[in-house]
């Protein structure tokens, strides 16, 4: 039996980006798309996290903080953004630090 060498056209599979938190997703080439709907809260957050961290931190920072939290499992796609989670600031205070340590808090660009 012989398989005849048929062409198909090559379909680009379309890539979803990943929703890493409710308005936050990072798409295959490691690019976030941040929701307005969310900017407030990045900002309280980043406020919030500047007393535990001692650290300047800004929005792109926490942004950081929470994809590398996510990578880790320690953050779930359906966990709401709020700067009076406490639990949220324990868990994002570790990542800030190693943000800094890391990159010296150069951590975005804008695109």
């Amino acid at each position: 039996m012989r398989l005849m060498n048929i062409e198909r056209p090559i379909i680009p599979r379309q890539i979803v980006p990943r929703q890493i938190v409710p308005g936050i997703s990072l798409n295959a080439a490691g690019h976030a798309t941040i929701d307005p709907s969310v900017h407030d809260a990045l900002f309280d957050l980043a406020l919030r996290l500047e007393t535990p961290t001692r650290l300047p931190v800004d929005f792109e920072h926490v942004v950081a903080a929470i994809v590398m939290a996510a990578h880790q499992n320690e953050i779930d796609a359906g966990r709401s953004l709020s700067a009076d989670d406490t639990g949220l600031i324990e868990i994002l205070t570790p990542h800030i630090k190693s943000v800094f340590a890391r990159y010296g808090g150069n951590v975005g660009s804008d695109e």
